[in-house]
């Protein structure tokens, strides 16, 4: 078993790294912990909140496409149980470059809104409590 004090890192290509890497830091709140360049022809941004026990990581290849997300249903999904904060949260996302998008899993149109990136990865932002 995993210990829970292990951090995770949930790493995608892209093939626009500056850009990406801008949207989740002004869409999320998020900020960059770390980077690297020119690394065996990668280049990549870490995103997350320092000490935390999550963070993205976005890389780039200098001889390699990315392409757009595989399916519809490439999610990162954020629960925001405070309405206000929830509230916040969309116009955050709103206002750094995300597209409002329908959701594929009708699921997620009940209290939750669908984000779409610029490679075509989507934010799900739940107002209410993870049930796990």
């Amino acid at each position: 078993m995993i210990n829970r004090d292990i951090v995770m890192r949930v790493g995608r290509p892209t093939d626009n790294l500056e850009e990406i890497t801008k949207m989740y830091v002004e869409g999320l709140g998020f900020e960059v912990i770390g980077g690297f360049d020119g690394h065996h022809n990668f280049s990549g941004r870490m995103v997350g909140h320092p000490k935390h026990h999550y963070h993205l990581e976005f890389t780039t290849h200098t001889n390699e496409k990315a392409g757009r997300a595989p399916s519809l249903e490439n999610l990162l999904v954020f629960y925001v149980s405070n309405e206000s904060e929830y509230k916040k949260a969309i116009i955050r996302i709103s206002n750094s470059g995300f597209k409002k998008v329908k959701s594929f899993n009708p699921y997620w149109e009940g209290g939750a809104q669908t984000f779409e990136d610029l490679d075509g990865y989507r934010v799900v932002i739940n107002n209410g409590e993870s049930p796990f």
